[in-house]
């Protein structure tokens, strides 16, 4: 399979500030790639180095093969996590202005269809001024991906939108897979990236955590969980046997056994302290990975 993006020993600094640190990278071509990272893990940063509204200062950018200053631009479709839509202008004339400015003669008909689509087709004379957040988000949208890019770049797309606007942008960036695109997605919820993604890439402090297939990833980094409550009493966690981490989530607790852990072992302790009512063992969420691998990074670094 063709890679659609190939970062080679990137590196990107503002000042003292290192925000992508040597960042070797590949997104192969019609998939969907979550890109994940904490607050100021350099995410952003790489996102627009793909674009290249930043050049890198060391290490090489290719996007659809191509590793020009302006390379695929009218090929590639890009939402920025920051509103990025005129507010004067009205919603119709703003996306044929954005379809026209990657290349479209005749934007009318697909600007309407997707007016239609996610709900605004009586917003079109509106002006974006006019507009709440999540409608704003999806005209947002709209102007990624009106000029049918072969790359798009989403960065939060769901954000401000109540859940049934969120479940059509899913659909829309699914179907722009089934369509051959290849689709970034930078997101901050791990059931999104969990439940959409092909891929998955964690950047920390600038600096690739992981990268794989969700199942490549959970065979890598998973560990066994319980899902464990006890009848009318909350589960004491102290001293149960072959544990590396629990969670109080209220109603019941998430346990996490460490490696070589028997859960039987542990089914047993927890019936010791009362009838247990429920008890049931999966596999890592993504987010339980997340935390992980974050918090080891960060350990990591104190102790250095």
């Amino acid at each position: 399979m063709t890679q659609a993006v190939i970062l080679t020993r990137v590196t990107k600094r503002f000042g003292q500030k290192v925000a992508v640190d040597g960042l070797d990278l590949a997104v192969r071509s019609g998939t969907i790639t979550g890109f994940l990272g904490p607050n100021g893990s350099g995410k952003t940063t790489t996102l627009r180095l793909i674009t290249r509204l930043y050049e890198p200062d060391e290490g090489t950018v290719e996007v659809l093969g191509s590793a020009g200053e302006r390379c695929a631009s009218d090929r590639l479709g890009y939402l920025p996590e920051e509103r990025g839509l005129y507010r004067s202008m009205k919603v119709f004339d703003l996306l044929c202005f954005f379809a026209q400015l990657k290349g479209m003669r005749s934007p009318t008909r697909s600007v309407l269809d997707w007016l239609a689509r996610l709900d605004l087709a009586d917003a079109a004379k509106l002006k974006v001024e006019a507009l709440s957040k999540g409608m704003a988000q999806r005209v947002q949208f709209i102007g990624a991906v009106v000029h049918r890019p072969e790359l798009v770049i989403l960065d939060e797309p769901f954000s401000g939108l109540d859940p049934v606007h969120a479940a059509q942008i899913g659909d829309a960036i699914r179907e722009l897979k089934a369509n051959g695109a290849t689709v970034i997605l930078s997101t901050h919820d791990m059931d999104v990236a969990e439940r959409m993604c092909d891929a998955l890439v964690l950047i920390h402090q600038g600096r690739k955590v992981l990268d794989g297939t969700w199942a490549e990833v959970r065979q890598r980094h998973g560990r066994l969980t319980v899902r464990a409550r006890l009848i009318d009493r909350p589960i004491d966690v102290n001293g149960l046997p072959g544990v590396e981490r629990c969670v109080d989530l209220g109603a019941e607790t998430a346990i996490t056994l460490a490696p070589g852990g028997d859960s039987q072992e542990l089914l047993g302790a927890l019936r010791l302290q009362g009838p247990v009512a429920r008890f049931d063992l999966g596999e890592s969420t993504l987010r339980e990975i997340f935390l992980d691998l974050v918090g080891a990074t960060r350990m990591e670094d104190a102790a250095a």
